[in-house]
């Protein structure tokens, strides 16, 4: 296996990783942390599109032009996602954050719990039930309305 191959799966190996993390975790900074490996391997496999074996940087010195270069156009385009991606992350965990203080858990079924029984204690209603809930367990304490 060629080294440029294995740079590839190396790449869409890190998409695969934090494609995998935003969609599976139900835990908010484990997305933030799946965001940034998804955008990295983005970003390498933008790099990869302008690699070319055994050429050099596109730098004229002195007149003369190397014989082969290096395609500048996706590494410009990858110092642009870089600063994107930033912005990005700092966005989504000052988000995460503002929600960690709020609710004080990163866990999002305990967020989405919360989230609807301040709504329903705001609007004046009760929480909704479900009327397919399991019965308990004989001698087992019944549910509250509106706990899962």
């Amino acid at each position: 296996m060629d080294m440029g191959t294995l740079m590839f799966a190396g790449a869409l190996g890190l998409m695969l990783i934090g494609t995998a993390a935003l969609v599976l975790s139900g835990h908010l900074m484990r997305m933030v942390f799946g965001l940034a490996l998804l955008e990295s391997g983005a970003s390498l496999l933008l790099v990869l599109t302008g690699y070319r074996s055994g050429a050099s940087a596109p730098i004229i010195l002195d007149g003369v032009v190397p014989a082969s270069m290096v395609d500048p156009v996706p590494q410009a385009l990858v110092l642009t996602a870089i600063v994107i991606a930033l912005g990005v992350q700092a966005l989504a965990l000052g988000l995460v954050l503002r929600v960690h203080r709020a609710y004080g858990t990163f866990e999002m079924r305990e967020i989405r719990r919360r989230m609807e029984r301040d709504i329903c204690d705001q609007a004046g209603l009760e929480l909704p039930s479900s009327n397919e809930v399991p019965e308990p367990y004989p001698g087992s304490p019944k549910p509250q309305q509106g706990e899962y």
